[in-house]
C-alpha cells in the first residue's frame, strides 16, 4: 500500500509562510515528520532538518548565540524542528527564530504535550498554529482506498492498530508493533521525566489495558500494581501527555444519584493495546471484543472532530442504578449520545430516560461495524 494522504495537509499548505510556526504533536511514529516532509518537498523550496533526538542539536537549541542563528538556518527557507520537547526552553529559542527570520517557515514536531506546550505556549502566543496527529483515521482511509477496503480493513485496524506503518506494510505488523509498543512509546516519559521504575509504569499499562471501557479507580490500580494513588495519577498523567492514552471524565451535573468521579481510560490506538497485552488473536475467538470495538470508535470519532477543528467536550455517564451512556459528545450545549455494539443483533437499545430528561439531548446513536463509517466521513 502506498503512502496515505493525510488529513492535515491541506491544512499544513495553507498556513506556510503566515509569519508563524507551525507545531504538530502526537504519539511517536504517527507520521509527523513523514507529513512535514512531504509538506517540504511539495513547495519546492531548500530546507533543513534538525531532530533533537541528536545531543549535539539539543545543546546548539538550547541556548543559541544571536551570532550563530544564521549558521543554524543557512539559506533554507524552511526549517524542521523535530522531537521538540527534548530541548530546554525550546519556546524562547523558536521565538527567536521567528521574530528574527519572519520570512522563513520553522516547523516543529512534539510527542510529549507536557514538555512542549508548557515551553512553549507562553513565547510563542500569537506566533504558531498547533495542530495533533494521530494515527491512520477512518476518514483518510476511505479517501486512500475507497469504502470496500476500508470496510474489509476494520477487524484488522481493530487487532494491529492504525500507525502508519502498521496500515502501509501490514506483512510486518507484528515486529512494527513491537518495536513502537517497546521502545518508542515510552521513550520521552522514561527520558523526560526521569521515570525511575519502568517496571511499573508496564505494571500499570497492563492493568490500563485490561480495563478499557470500564470504569477505573486509581485507589485499585495502586494496589493491583503495588504502588500509591498518587503516584499511579502521575504516571497516568504523563501517559496521556504522551499520547499514549486518552482519560474520559464521567459527566456529573444534574442528578443526585450520578457516579460523580469515575475515570475510563482509553488507548490512542487499539493496536498498542493489544501489543502491551501480547494478544493479537482473531476477532471472532476474543472475549474483550466489545471493550476493544468502544475503544476504536472512541479514538476514531475523536481524530474525525479534531481534523475538522470541532472542539467538543468527551465524556461517558453512569448512575448509581447502573444506567449508562458509553459516550457523549457536546457542543455548543447540545449533546450527541453513542452506545458502541459490536453485534448489531444487540442494536436495540434504549438510552436513559433519566439522562435525556435532564440534559440537552440532540441525537442518540447505537454504533455497530454496520453503520460506524457514516459516522466517520
Amino acid at each position: 500500500m502506498e503512502t496515505i494522504n493525510r488529513a492535515l495537509l491541506p491544512k499544513l499548505r495553507e498556513r506556510m509562510f503566515r509569519g508563524k510556526a507551525i507545531i504538530l504533536v502526537g504519539a511517536r511514529q504517527v507520521g509527523k515528520t513523514t507529513l512535514f516532509r512531504k509538506v517540504c518537498s511539495e513547495s519546492g523550496m531548500k530546507y533543513a532538518e534538525f531532530s533533537c533526538d541528536s545531543p549535539e542539536i539539543r545543546r546548539l537549541l538550547k541556548d543559541i548565540p544571536e551570532n550563530e542563528i544564521p549558521l543554524l538556518t543557512g539559506d533554507n527557507r524552511i526549517i524542521m524542528i523535530d522531537e521538540a520537547q527534548r530541548v530546554e526552553n525550546i519556546g524562547l529559542t523558536i521565538k527567536r527564530l521567528v521574530e528574527q527570520y519572519p520570512d522563513r517557515q520553522f516547523l516543529v514536531t512534539g510527542s510529549s504535550s507536557l514538555h512542549l506546550r508548557s515551553n512553549i505556549n507562553e513565547p510563542l502566543t500569537g506566533r504558531k498554529f498547533e495542530y495533533e496527529l494521530f494515527p491512520i483515521s477512518t476518514d483518510e482511509l476511505l479517501v486512500s482506498d475507497g469504502l470496500v477496503n476500508t470496510r474489509d480493513m476494520l477487524e484488522r485496524r481493530l487487532i494491529y492498530g492504525s500507525y502508519p506503518e502498521i496500515v502501509t506494510h501490514p506483512g510486518d505488523a507484528l515486529e512494527l508493533l513491537s518495536g513502537i509498543a517497546g521502545s518508542y512509546l515510552y521513550k520521552d516519559i522514561l527520558d523526560l521525566e526521569g521515570i525511575r521504575r519502568p517496571v511499573l509504569l508496564e505494571k500499570l499499562l497492563i492493568a490500563l489495558a485490561l480495563q478499557v471501557g470500564s470504569e477505573v479507580s486509581y485507589n485499585e490500580l495502586a494496589q493491583t500494581v503495588g504502588s500509591d494513588p498518587k503516584t499511579v495519577e502521575k504516571y497516568v498523567d504523563l501517559l496521556e501527555k504522551s499520547y499514549v492514552v486518552k482519560i474520559l471524565n464521567g459527566l456529573s451535573r444534574n442528578l443526585r444519584n450520578e457516579l460523580k468521579k469515575g475515570k475510563k481510560i482509553y488507548f490512542y490506538d487499539t493496536g498498542i493495546r493489544n501489543a502491551i497485552l501480547h494478544n493479537f488473536s482473531p476477532v471472532e475467538v476474543r472475549i474483550d471484543i466489545g471493550s476493544l470495538w468502544e475503544n476504536f470508535f472512541i479514538m476514531e470519532r475523536m481524530k474525525y472532530n479534531a481534523y475538522r477543528g470541532a472542539h467538543q467536550n468527551y465524556y461517558f455517564w453512569r448512575s448509581t442504578a447502573q444506567q449508562e451512556v458509553d459516550f457523549i459528545e457536546e457542543r455548543d450545549g447540545e449533546m450527541l449520545l453513542f452506545e458502541m455494539k459490536w453485534n448489531p443483533k444487540k442494536s436495540n437499545v434504549r438510552f436513559p430516560r433519566a439522562f435525556i430528561e435532564a440534559y440537552p439531548v440532540g441525537e442518540t446513536a447505537v454504533i455497530t461495524p454496520e453503520n460506524y463509517i457514516d459516522w466517520l466521513r
